[in-house]
């Protein structure tokens, strides 16, 4: 079993899932009592928040790729970045480093492309919804991305930074994500993508009428895949 390495606390709520799900899928694909191989370096996230919100992406990638590289030196054999807006930087910080990045929004990309559908809804920070790193990697499998109006990407950024990166989960918060996903698919998203590993936490199945995308869950797959293979 290969290790994987973890940058985390982005936030450490999103960790623990992470943390958790890593293990029980290596557990369910070789059962007894067996666990993934872990290192995980986690992150203060006021100072990346802080760095996000002042634009300071050059800040943000020193901090990244020194906890890439120390996981590395640590024994990782491949490197997962816990957050899906912090991919961001996911080529600057390959390039830092010899050990393979498996990318949140390539995999998730897949996912998609699996169920042949052809536009889906993105939520996540305003960075994630409104740059381009992450449409990109949709679009390369000729998916097509909706996002939110500016008001309600307004209010997904501010839950998400001031809500559920300090562990509050809110259930008027749960009911406007929620008339937002309805609005989207009124739109024609097929699918939803929780292009945020916090997002999972509030938000479930049950609560979309199409399919939606667990970009925690895909990402963990993947890293379980590469580590079993």
């Amino acid at each position: 079993m290969k290790t994987i390495g973890i940058v985390g606390g982005l936030t450490w709520l999103s960790t623990i899932d992470y943390y958790r799900l890593l293990n029980q899928t290596v557990n369910d694909r070789l059962g007894g009592v067996t666990s993934a191989k872990i290192i995980l370096y986690s992150l203060e996230f006021g100072e990346i928040k802080m760095l996000t919100e002042a634009g300071d992406w050059d800040g943000l990638a020193t901090i990244i790729c020194n906890a890439a590289k120390q996981l590395e030196a640590a024994g990782a054999d491949c490197l997962l970045i816990g957050a899906n807006t912090m991919h961001k930087l996911a080529d600057t910080v390959q390039r830092s480093i010899h050990i393979p990045i498996i990318h949140i929004a390539e995999v998730t990309a897949d996912a998609i492309a699996e169920k042949q559908f052809k536009t889906v809804a993105l939520l996540g920070t305003k960075y994630t919804m409104q740059l381009d790193f992450y449409k990109n990697k949709l679009s390369e499998k000729n998916i097509i991305v909706i996002i939110p109006e500016q008001d309600d990407v307004d209010f997904i950024n501010y839950s998400i930074y001031n809500e559920m990166g300090k562990g509050i989960f809110l259930p008027e918060t749960k009911a406007k994500y929620i008339t937002i996903i309805n609005k989207l698919i009124a739109q024609g998203a097929e699918g939803v993508v929780f292009g945020c590993t916090e997002i999972p936490i509030l938000i479930k199945q049950e609560n979309c009428s199409v399919p939606v995308f667990d970009t925690t869950a895909i990402h963990v797959k993947a890293a379980v895949d590469f580590a079993l293979a």
